[in-house]
């Protein structure tokens, strides 16, 4: 369960914008509820509290657009191909903002890696950030996004595709390769998903 501190009557404009349905609250302290994907949110004052098995369907909304955020990404795999999983973590200066895991099946390690960067950026995104910092243990997959290694492979060729396409929507990024124990809460995450399934 998170809390979002916000002008609440702001953030239920922002939801209505974006198509959720808004309902009045079910007692006298709540001010209204929302649903969205797997998660639900009900109203205070001053505050947000978001509850559900996915808090980032609706937390994005919430938040007011803006600002800077550090994207960190793993993917991991289990044999090469193999069962596997990504995580990703999205931090500010007020700390994590979004984190989350998932598994997607077998893949390759370096196809886990892509769709974990795909992932925290459609969640950057979806907070409304204007600028992302980029942070990955791959170096294969930092270096084909920057464009310094080729990618022969087709599904990682579509995989950057779909990454520029949605750097695209920020006004500033970057991304850089850092080493493993820099991204170890996303590592984590990738392998909490894995050891879970």
């Amino acid at each position: 369960m998170g809390t979002v501190e916000c002008d609440v009557e702001a953030a239920r404009e922002r939801l209505a914008e974006a198509g959720v349905d808004v309902e009045e609250g079910n007692t006298d302290h709540e001010r209204w509820r929302a649903e969205r994907g797997d998660a639900t949110a009900v109203a205070y004052d001053g505050k947000v509290v978001v509850q559900g098995a996915d808090p980032a369907d609706i937390e994005a909304l919430l938040r007011e657009g803006g600002g800077r955020a550090h994207v960190y990404f793993d993917g991991a795999a289990r044999g090469n191909p193999g069962p596997a999983a990504v995580g990703w973590v999205v931090v500010t200066s007020d700390g994590i903002v979004a984190e989350g895991n998932d598994t997607i099946g077998r893949a390759t390690n370096n196809r886990a890696e892509y769709a974990a960067l795909v992932r925290a950026l459609e969640v950057a995104r979806d907070y409304g950030f204007d600028e992302v910092d980029v942070r990955g243990d791959s170096e294969l997959v930092v270096k084909q996004v920057r464009g310094e290694y080729d990618t022969n492979d087709p599904a990682l060729r579509e995989s950057r595709v779909t990454v520029h396409e949605l750097l695209r929507a920020f006004e500033d990024w970057s991304i850089d390769h850092v080493p493993r124990e820099i991204n170890d809460r996303a590592d984590e995450l990738a392998n909490e998903a894995l050891d879970d399934a």
